[in-house]
């Protein structure tokens, strides 16, 4: 068994992984953002679930609203970028199968695909 409390107050903060799937946190202040046009993970697939707040996401530029309870699935190769669109901070929990990221939140040359 594996547990962490996630703060879900770091930007990015890796949890664990097993068996070739990631865990992290994400929190995006209101007004910002992370990734754009060029940010792709291309050997991973990246589940993204809102435990609160709400934001976009641009995905291949389709623009999906988030809100808390929202899951969104970006496929391996999918350009993507997530933003925070509301007054409270958006707060995430992310897996990525593979691992997308090292232990200081560096992409791992393998989900660049």
């Amino acid at each position: 068994m594996k547990h962490q409390d996630l703060s879900l107050d770091a930007e990015f903060e890796v949890a664990f992984e097993v068996r070739k799937v990631q865990a992290a946190g994400m929190t995006l202040a209101p007004g910002s953002g992370t990734g754009g046009p060029d940010n792709r993970h291309g050997g991973a697939d990246q589940w993204l679930f809102v435990v609160s707040g709400s934001g976009l996401a641009i995905v291949d530029g389709v623009q999906q609203p988030l809100k808390t309870g929202s899951l969104l699935l970006i496929e391996r190769g999918e350009a993507h970028e997530i933003r925070c669109a509301g007054d409270e901070p958006l707060r995430t929990v992310n897996f990525y199968s593979p691992p997308a990221y090292d232990d200081d939140g560096d992409p791992l040359p393998a989900a660049e695909g």
